[in-house]
């Protein structure tokens, strides 16, 4: 009874404590053990200066969102909200009513207690949507690369990837067992020299559309020129394309002038299309198939809760509707890149919506976004190992949500910054 009132005296006098059966009994050895091993691993974290700081967000995702702890509003310039649909209050409401008529989900996966009418609606819409045969959703994007090769590759097979594709197309690759090849970025020539010498059966070649660190396009032509002539597949992750990249949104084969080049696309729900979650493959009848019965991310998860595939259906309403918010996206990135050009920055990337503010140090990429930050605008320094050593640099992402006064603001932040600490000279 003694340590229980002092257990209650310490909580309500706003004290820390543990709970009550780790202060009866020592910490197991096992775990102490493990806490050792992971302290040495997150102390090597902080000396690397990769250390991963998740500000915690008090508000919807939005061009200005509040950060607990801290007083007022920022401009948010680091999401992949490229058409502003995060929080669009048409996306909202169609999120409240998927939740009233499906409830919160199927407490199972698919095969086991069915899937519902909207989740097929879904799938037959970015069918439709892609030009493209079937489409099987799944929980992100990761999951769906991590599904596809290992679903679809035996060792008989090849998989050549740039040599910058998203961590989930490595992990993807990594955990089947065909021939393993990796190209320099955007290097047709080295790929043409793989391709060449390679006797596989199934030779797949896949890159991002869109790179996320450097805002760079891949060269579909090309690599569709190239897999032809040497009876390859084009496997296509458009995360950062679909719904806003491309005259209609139909992503990068659309922006390269060449629908259709892909074999297979890739893509995701949670950055352009509605901003919840979810991910998608589609392409070929009998490769969806063949991921419906074999694919272990799409067999061992749920699906995506029916008020995200709720706002993921209206999201595409809303892409298809207009082009007023992609026309927006392409002038707020315009008038951003043509701005931090005259105050004397690089930007680096293809016209796209990602923008990386050059830096090259990465103690200055640190001392810029820590200034912008003090300016009120929200954005994220980016350096070695994410990126290469020497190429240090703040990403900033445009959104046709942002207001041409917000773009103005901060290209302004970014130019007094940049001359306070260095980066331009006076």
């Amino acid at each position: 009874m003694a340590l229980r009132s002092q257990l209650l005296r310490n909580v309500l006098n706003g004290t820390q404590v543990r709970h009550l059966h780790e202060v009866k009994r020592q910490e197991r050895a096992g775990v102490a053990k493990l806490r050792d091993v992971l302290e040495d691993r997150l102390q090597e974290i902080k000396r690397a200066k990769t250390w991963k700081h998740e500000r915690v967000l008090t508000s919807p995702q939005d061009t200005k969102v509040r950060v607990q702890g801290a007083q007022g509003e920022f401009l948010n310039f680091c999401a992949n909200n490229y058409l502003g649909l995060s929080n669009h209050p048409e996306v909202v409401e169609a999120a409240r009513e998927g939740l009233k008529k499906y409830g919160a989900g199927l407490s199972s996966v698919r095969f086991i207690c069915g899937t519902q009418s909207i989740h097929k609606e879904l799938e037959n819409r970015l069918s439709q949507f892609h030009g493209r045969e079937d489409t099987i959703l799944y929980g992100s994007c990761f999951d769906a690369n991590a599904g596809l090769f290992e679903s679809m590759l035996t060792p008989e097979d090849a998989v050549f990837s740039d040599a910058l594709n998203h961590a989930s197309i490595i992990d993807g690759i990594r955990l089947c067992k065909a021939q393993k090849y990796r190209y320099p970025h955007r290097d047709l020539t080295e790929l043409e020299h793989l391709l060449a010498h390679s006797e596989a059966r199934i030779k797949l070649i896949v890159t991002d559309g869109v790179f996320s660190m450097d805002g760079t396009v891949a060269p579909i032509k090309g690599l569709r020129d190239l897999a032809d002539k040497y009876r390859a597949l084009l496997v296509v992750d458009d995360s950062h394309a679909t719904g806003f990249f491309g005259e209609t949104g139909r992503g990068t084969e659309e922006y390269c002038g060449v629908m259709g080049a892909a074999d297979i696309i890739c893509s995701t729900l949670g950055k352009a299309v509605s901003g919840a979650a979810g991910g998608y493959t589609t392409g070929p009848k009998e490769l969806v198939t063949l991921l419906r019965n074999v694919s272990r991310p799409y067999l061992f998860s749920n699906a995506p809760p029916p008020p995200v595939v709720a706002a993921s259906l209206k999201s595409l309403d809303l892409v298809e509707r207009s082009g007023e918010l992609r026309q927006r996206l392409r002038q707020n990135t315009t008038a951003f890149r043509e701005g931090l050009k005259a105050a004397g920055l690089t930007v680096a990337g293809d016209d796209h919506p990602i923008c990386p503010v050059m830096v090259g140090e990465a103690s200055l990429a640190v001392d810029l976004a820590s200034g912008m930050l003090e300016r009120g605008v929200y954005v994220v320094a980016f350096s070695y190992p994410v990126v290469p050593k020497g190429a240090a640099r703040v990403r900033v992402q445009l959104s046709a949500a942002h207001s041409s006064g917000d773009v103005t603001r901060a290209v302004q932040a970014f130019a007094e910054v940049a001359k306070n600490v260095g980066i331009v000279k006076n």
